[in-house]
């Protein structure tokens, strides 16, 4: 995958198969972070610590066999040797799957534990009556058994039963004559299945990490194939494990805005700032438009209380209490006239304050007048 670009290191590491990257994933002091996954392997149940970048490419499932006649259905191959793969690699599980689901299995048939290779030499030897094999068309393997004249490949006439039963499989159709034109090989079209591997990593990966994966994976990936047609792959749907919401946002929408002007680092940088910029401003956008409000209702209120003061002591001056010494009420006017002087009023609120004190200069003319 182009990562480079983005500045990101890709060490690749090989295993034998999607149940030891499995295990990788999850521990080990060989941990992953990112591994290919053959479908069938596992889903959310079975492994919740994971979680998909899409569906990327296809692996058809070949099946071989030297028994006589066409077969178009695995019941065919009961009471065969049949090579189904070695223990815990991809190939056993998903063969495992299709010859239970058509009643086959340990108690009826021989169940062979071998690979890819030992298995195109048991049939070539006679070891072996079918195999299973999970291999892409371009493999020599692949060529090798195609040419061998005493091999057929099972055309599966119940394929599409087999995908609604297993969802990660799909329904595939190779061409007469797709392997080799000149020797006509297959001789007639043949109904495969293939399981939908899945990039998948662990549900901690940084999501900044999406969008460059999901582009490399556009780029590697969306070629066509024997078996796939142009910008069929990558799929950004998976029916096993949840997907990366990153991802998923990343296949339907497409290349986010500043990922398309700006480096990688710089865009996924700002991207993190708005997803935190936005709910902070939902809180303070509302705040701009209260403050205004409970600042001007603190000024009033300020000047509000010396209103008041000044309409209890305007009351006094009419009571017998003034009539007898109204000379007593000059301090209380004094000292509403000096409070009122010390209060602090922005410049715009200027003219509630001056109004305030022409209303004390008033009372206190009444109160020289009573005097």
């Amino acid at each position: 995958m182009n990562l480079q670009k983005n500045r990101i290191k890709l060490d690749i590491r090989p295993s034998k198969g999607s149940v030891e990257n499995l295990e990788r994933l999850k521990n080990g002091a060989d941990r992953v972070d990112l591994a290919l996954m053959q479908g069938g392997i596992a889903n959310n149940g079975t492994a919740p610590h994971v979680m998909s970048y899409g569906r990327i490419f296809l692996e058809p499932v070949w099946i071989f066999h030297s028994l006589g006649g066409q077969i178009d259905d695995l019941t065919g191959l009961k009471g065969a040797r049949i090579a189904i793969g070695p223990e815990a690699s991809g190939t056993r599980k998903l063969a495992t799957d299709l010859l239970t689901a058509t009643g086959v299995d340990g108690s009826n048939t021989t169940l062979l534990p071998l690979g890819s290779t030992a298995a195109s030499e048991a049939l070539e030897k006679g070891e072996a009556d079918a195999a299973f094999f999970t291999l892409a068309p371009e493999s020599p393997l692949v060529g090798k058994l195609m040419s061998d004249t005493s091999l057929k490949l099972v055309s599966l006439r119940r394929a599409e039963a087999y995908t609604r039963r297993f969802p990660y499989l799909a329904r595939i159709v190779l061409p007469e004559g797709a392997i080799n034109l000149q020797a006509n090989l297959p001789a007639h079209d043949i109904v495969m299945v293939a399981a939908q591997a899945a990039l998948v990593s662990r549900n901690d990966l940084h999501p900044a990490l999406a969008w460059p994966l999901v582009d490399a994976l556009k780029q590697t990936h969306s070629g066509g194939g024997m078996f796939q047609r142009v910008a069929e792959f990558p799929r950004g749907f998976d029916p096993e494990y949840p997907m990366s919401e990153d991802a998923e946002r990343m296949y339907s929408s497409g290349t986010p805005f500043f990922q398309r002007l700006l480096p990688f680092w710089l865009a996924s940088l700002i991207e993190r700032m708005i997803i935190m910029v936005v709910p902070i401003a939902t809180i303070l956008i509302p705040l701009f438009k209260v403050g205004p409000m409970i600042y001007e209702w603190r000024i009033r209120s300020r000047l509000l209380y010396w209103y008041a003061q000044l309409k209890a002591l305007e009351k006094q001056i009419a009571g017998p209490e003034a009539t007898a010494n109204p000379s007593a009420l000059a301090p209380e006017i004094d000292r509403i006239d000096e409070a009122v002087s010390i209060i602090p009023v922005p410049l715009h609120y200027s003219d509630r304050l001056y109004e305030l004190r022409a209303a004390i200069d008033l009372v206190r003319q009444r109160i020289i007048a009573k005097a």
